[in-house]
């Protein structure tokens, strides 16, 4: 499984999980959301994710279409 198809499913999975938390816990949960809609904004402008370098740093491998 390639870096790229990782980012794209941790931040959809926390994405859903915080919008499920947020019905059945607290509204606050809709923070999370805000954070990696955030994190997907800035990384689309300035090049650089955190979580692309620390799936790096783990040892995973980014395909040619993955960005750099």
């Amino acid at each position: 499984m390639s870096i790229e198809n990782i980012v794209r499913g941790v931040a959809g999975t926390f994405i859903l999980l915080s919008l499920a938390l947020s019905r059945l816990h607290h509204e606050y949960w809709l923070l999370v959301t805000a954070f990696v809609g955030l994190n997907l904004l800035q990384s689309a402008f300035t090049g650089i994710c955190p979580m692309v370098t620390i799936l790096k740093k783990l040892g995973f491998k980014e395909n040619a279409s993955c960005c750099k």
